[in-house]
Order: structure tokens, then sequence, then C-alpha cells
């Protein structure tokens, strides 16, 4: 059995340290205690003896199963269920890694099965156990201590993704070309999967706090739940603003790649057109002296006084009228 770590709570103590899912269940009934067990990966059969003793919903089961779950939080009864993505930056690599909690909650339990290595629930768990006077308010606590952990967890997200956007930002007016456009895109994919994380929060907590009195919700926990819901907000804000810039500079990475491409098309065009003007003058003399090179016999130049002069001074005439007309036109 894949658990990380199973306990049973009274009045926020932790009182025994079962060694299996079944003696879990007997300290349960002989304390009257909440109990919270971690699982990591389970397989169906794992998964189905929680179910069957805590009456989880077949589907909640299903989609703690199957993984790859947006986040979301759904109600059966008077249980809940949530899916969470965490998420960590992974700077080596500068990209962000997703992971994903499910969390069972009920009247005197909490399940939480992960699929990946964040969270580290160990640390919440351990901070709760010091903080027995929140932890006694039950279930919903740990809901709450969960929240705070993976919301906690996406400031260094926010930081490593505006980090590499100020990069890019700085890369905008340098190189550039094909691979900032590149960078650009697969930095906004990732923001938009980071939104895909955490603007879901910001529903699953204002409808937590919407039932907190219904379901006697305490309102310490009311008040955390908000301070959570608070900074839920500050980071939508901040990936909204960040997707923008990103919008933006893709565009900006556009528009100066389509410039640059422009301006070595003109620069190639001014070569051509100097190339072809130097061609052109040199082709003058090239043409008078193919034409004396024939040496027929009728050409009355040939035995003239004047006819080399005059052949010199038709070339430098030719080249010099090309010259000129080739400057007044700003070929050369």
């Amino acid at each position: 059995m894949p658990i990380i770590d199973s306990a049973v709570y009274v009045d926020g103590h932790r009182i025994e340290n079962p060694s299996s899912l079944d003696q879990t269940f007997e300290y349960m009934e002989a304390h009257g205690g909440m109990a919270w067990i971690g699982l990591l990966r389970p397989s169906p059969e794992e998964l189905a003896r929680v179910a069957a003793e805590f009456s989880l919903h077949p589907l909640a089961v299903e989609d703690a199963l199957a993984g790859h779950q947006r986040a979301k939080l759904e109600r059966y009864g008077g249980n809940l269920f949530a899916v969470l993505r965490p998420a960590r930056y992974i700077d080596e690599t500068e990209t962000v890694e997703f992971g994903e909690l499910h969390v069972f909650v009920g009247d005197d339990y909490v399940v939480t099965v992960r699929h990946a290595e964040v969270p580290d629930l160990a640390r919440v768990r351990h901070r709760l156990e010091g903080q027995p006077e929140l932890l006694a308010r039950g279930p919903e606590a740990v809901l709450y201590a969960i929240f705070d952990e993976v919301v906690d967890q996406y400031d260094p997200v926010a930081r490593g993704l505006q980090n590499d956007v100020d990069e890019i930002e700085d890369q905008l007016f340098g190189v550039g070309g094909a691979e900032l456009t590149q960078r650009i895109y697969q930095l906004a994919r990732e923001v938009i999967h980071f939104q895909r994380a955490v603007e879901p929060l910001r529903d699953m907590l204002q409808a937590l706090l919407r039932g907190a009195d219904k379901y006697g919700v305490d309102i310490e926990l009311q008040r955390s739940l908000r301070d959570v819901l608070d900074h839920v907000l500050r980071q939508c804000d901040k990936l909204t603003a960040l997707r923008a810039i990103l919008d933006n500079a893709l565009t900006v990475n556009a528009t100066l790649v389509t410039q640059r491409q422009t301006e070595t098309s003109l620069e190639q065009n001014e070569q051509v057109k100097k190339i072809s003007g130097w061609a052109a003058i040199l082709f003058g003399p090239s043409l008078v002296g193919a034409i004396y090179g024939m040496n027929f016999k009728n050409m009355p130049e040939l035995d003239w006084q004047f006819g080399y002069p005059m052949a010199l001074a038709l070339m430098v005439a030719v080249s010099a009228g090309l010259w000129l007309t080739f400057k007044v036109k700003k070929w050369l």
C-alpha cells in the first residue's frame, strides 16, 4: 500500500500511528478522531479499500485513479472532492513542472492522493501538528492548509516566469530571430498552463466561502480561506499581465524580424545596383574594343591616323556617360 503517512487526530493532537489502513479505521472508531491518510499513486484495489471505508463517490474515485484532471471542486452530499494542480519552477531547464493532487474531505477524514512528488504534504502535516488549535477545527482545516501550501508554491513559479519574461524583453531589440520567437511561444504556453492551474482556484475558494455558513465552517477558517483567495487573485493578475507582455513581445519580435529582412533585402538591392552599374560601365569600353578588334578589311578607322585616339575617346565617353547616369539615379 503506497501510504505516505496515516494518522488519527483527536482535538488537534496525533494520538496514534497506525501501520496499516485497517489499524487506521480501528483507531478512528475507538477514539472518535479524524483520520488523515496520504496516498501516492495508489492502485485501483488500494484506493477501492479506502473508498469503501469512507463511502467515497465512484466518480471522484474514478477521477483520482485516471489522473490528468483539471483543477476543480465538487461536492457529493456532505463530502468534498478537490483536484489541485501544484507546480514548481525548474531553474536548470527554465520550465514549469505540474503535479496533480486529489483531496477527499468528509466529516471525520481527509484522504489525499498524489500523482507527483509535489506538493510536499509532509511539510503541511508537520506545520498543522505544530498548531493543534488549528488542526482541532477538523478536516476543513487540513483542506485550508493544503490550499495554502499549493498557492504558496506558486510564488517561486511566478518569479521564475517573470525572470524569463525580463530576459526576453532584454533580448527583444538585440539579435532576435526565429530562436527568440520560439522561446516566446514556449514561455507563453507555460504561462497559459499555469493560468489553467491557478485561475480555477478562484472559483473553488469562492464556492467554499459561499457554503461556509451552511456547512458550519469555523469563522477563523473562513478568514484564512479569504487570505488564500486574495493570494490567488494576485497571482491571476500577475499571470494576466505576463501573458499580455508575451503577446506584445511576440508581435514586436515579428515586426522586428520583418524589418530586418526588409533592411537586408534593401541592402542587397543596393549592392546589386552598384554591381550592375559598374558592369555596364565596363561593358562600354569592352563593346568598343570588341568592335575594333574584329579586324575586318573594310573598317576605314583601321587606316585612319586618328582611329586609335578616337576609339579610346569613345571608350572614355561611354564610360563617363554611364557613370554620370548611374550617379544621378543614385545607383553608385
